[in-house]
């Protein structure tokens, strides 16, 4: 199976509808920390839900609309991380994450999703990769800020989550200021 070493003890590997087991109990583990600001916990809420969830994304990739990879630490699947939208015609994509909080603070997400911007800059030509988080969500700002993003402005009050209207905050990178790239970098 394919795979790209996060660290000694992780990888990224390609979600897949077979994972659907394994990412409702990642969910269930982590259900209320990743559900604070984002609602993929309530759309992945049973098997089935968590089946249409990957059947999604797996339509998604075959269409080149988007991309859906699991973390896993010590062989357990602890979090993702995804091109929501990849729009290649426009030449600009959303990245995203989520992470049980057992796994926070170690980096796992930026070195991943350094990995995927990489990506989709140099090997499939995107121009601009976006980054959308709630602004109250600090630690997934603080990722778009390692990434090198910028903050390009704030949606006021345009998400309804759990019946709380959010603010979210849009960062962005582009092509030509995407640093160069080898081998998958530890945390900055």
């Amino acid at each position: 199976m394919f795979s790209i070493d996060l660290a000694d003890d992780a990888q990224l590997f390609p979600l897949e509808v077979r994972h659907a087991e394994e990412f409702l109990a990642h969910m269930d583990r982590g259900r209320e920390y990743i559900g604070q600001y984002v609602a993929l916990p309530d759309v992945t809420a049973d098997l089935d839900s968590t089946r249409a969830y990957l059947t999604n994304y797996a339509r998604k990739a075959a269409t080149d609309t988007g991309r859906l990879y699991g973390i896993r630490v010590d062989g357990t699947l602890v979090g993702g991380v995804l091109f929501r939208t990849f729009d290649v015609a426009s030449g600009t994509c959303e990245a995203g994450c989520w992470l049980e909080p057992t796994m926070a603070g170690r980096g796992l997400v930026t070195t991943a999703c350094r990995i995927l911007i990489d990506w989709a800059f140099r090997e499939r030509g995107m121009h601009r990769v976006e980054w959308h988080a709630a602004s109250e969500n600090k630690k997934s700002l603080a990722v778009a800020a390692r990434l090198g993003m910028t903050r390009d402005g704030v949606m006021r009050q345009n998400d309804l989550h759990h019946g709380v209207r959010q603010d979210t905050e849009v960062w962005s990178v582009l092509a030509h200021e995407w640093p160069p790239v080898g081998p998958p970098v530890g945390p900055a």
